[in-house]
């Protein structure tokens, strides 16, 4: 066990200054009521008040402004999209899932242009992400995806780097090449919750706080302090969506575990290459991400943390003491240089998976029911995205991205437990253990490659 550990505060590292909302004071009307004052809330409140700035727009968090993952993710902005263009590809078309990645492409600028506009103090640096390749079945990866790319009509999306030019960038143990793309920002995330929260209620909107959703229903939501009218209703509570009556397979919430470490002198990060704010990680199966922070931190995370029984949610299982022992191991297992440095925080917190690992944003015409996400994991940009559907879905404004992929499409519902619970679990330990094949007999892992056909995940 690390020492390290022992001295860290079990506390995300992005704290940000907030203002205390009062809860939901009794019935009102308005125009929109928005369930979850994250990024999926606050995004679409901005845009459906960019649109109509004479909206009444209501948002309704259970806990405070940014408490889930908008608050509490690894600072990524990213147009990583979960699942392959070809898993895309088969439930719409080719040229769609092309569309698809440019517009992912274009959100992470879409979010730098606001930050930038509305002068949101978030520590934003767009400066790509690289992936490294640190054994023989990673370097192929790095080939495999420039080539899918590239025969996709995407050949633009990765530059391969060569092992001095990643080492350049980020000087891991054990480097043989990596794959880069401008594509990327890191943000420090509860600071830009906090400030599209603060321009959003600048423009008109109501955040109340302390104020849970206990039910949808036709016409509004209803919440212990009272009820919200509204003809439309959006459901932006990613992750914990199964919380709501009738969504308990609507998708499971698995935990992501981070890292930060104490703040490092500029020579010790110059001797690690990292002299900018490129995001990085590995091409591992079990993902991790890495950032360095604007005040010299690295933080690293991953995924591996186990999915509870019945779809669980709790505080308590954002401090696994185990898996953030193994997250410790993989930073030093980059940078074996930074075994004595402190481990000042760690924390974690549930993304949202569907079924069929496929990111969706809709509006039923008839009830005005409206919903975004999940994302899995990769929901800075996406929830961007799926905001500005929203607004057009439900002020009837024609726009080329209403007709993208993520649009309108259904997962299928998770099985039953403990079904659930067997499958992803075991989901989980294929991965890891797809990781041990390939740096055991240095060849990429048919374990991996058997999860990635049946989950579409890349």
């Amino acid at each position: 066990m690390s020492k390290a550990l022992d001295r860290s505060v079990t506390s995300p590292l992005w704290g940000a200054p907030g203002v205390s909302r009062t809860a939901l004071p009794g019935d009102r009307d308005a125009d929109v009521v928005i369930i979850g004052a994250g990024y999926t809330g606050l995004w679409s409140a901005y845009y459906l008040l960019e649109a109509e700035p004479n909206l009444r727009i209501v948002l309704l968090e259970k806990e405070s402004v940014g408490f889930g993952a908008s608050g509490r993710n690894g600072g990524w902005c990213s147009a990583i999209f979960p699942i392959s263009l070809e898993q895309v590809a088969k439930s719409s078309s080719r040229e769609a899932a092309v569309r698809l990645q440019y517009e992912m492409n274009a959100t992470v600028a879409e979010v730098s242009r606001v930050v930038a506009r509305e002068r949101i103090d978030c520590d934003f640096a767009r400066e790509g992400f690289v992936s490294l390749a640190r054994n023989p079945a990673q370097l192929a990866r790095v080939h495999a995806s420039r080539d899918a790319a590239a025969d996709f009509g995407l050949p633009a999306q990765w530059s391969v780097l060569s092992r001095d030019e990643a080492s350049k960038l980020v000087d891991a143990d054990g480097v043989l090449g990596a794959t880069f793309t401008e594509h990327c920002a890191v943000v420090h995330p509860a600071k830009l919750a906090h400030g599209l929260a603060a321009v959003v209620e600048g423009r008109g909107a109501v955040i109340h706080e302390s104020s849970p959703v206990v039910q949808i229903e036709a016409g509004g939501v209803r919440t212990p302090h009272g009820r919200v009218r509204a003809p439309y209703v959006v459901r932006a509570t990613e992750a914990y969506t199964p919380a709501l009556p009738g969504h308990r397979r609507t998708l499971v919430p698995l935990y992501s575990l981070v890292l930060a470490t104490e703040p490092l002198s500029e020579r010790r990060l110059a001797e690690l290459g990292l002299t900018h704010r490129t995001a990085f990680n590995d091409l591992r199966n079990l993902r991790v991400y890495a950032q360095v922070t604007a005040d010299r931190r690295i933080v690293f995370g991953g995924r591996g943390a186990p999915y509870h029984f019945g779809s669980a949610v709790k505080n308590s299982f954002d401090a696994d003491l185990r898996i953030h022992n193994r997250i410790h191991d993989t930073l030093k297992g980059f940078f074996p240089s930074l075994s004595d440095v402190d481990i000042t925080h760690r924390w974690g917190g549930p993304l949202g998976v569907p079924r069929d690992w496929h990111p969706s944003v809709g509006l039923n015409r008839t009830t005005g029911h409206a919903w975004a996400g999940p994302y899995v994991g990769d929901g800075v940009a996406t929830s961007n995205l799926s905001a500005r559907v929203l607004s057009n879905l439900i002020l009837g404004l024609d726009d080329p991205v209403n007709d993208l992929p993520i649009v309108d499409h259904h997962s299928p519902r998770w099985e039953p437990e403990p079904l659930r619970w067997l499958g992803v679990n075991t989901g989980l330990l294929a991965a890891g253990l797809g990781d041990a094949e390939e740096r055991l007999l240095r060849r990429a892992s048919r374990i991996a490659r058997a999860l990635e056909r049946l989950t579409g995940a890349h």
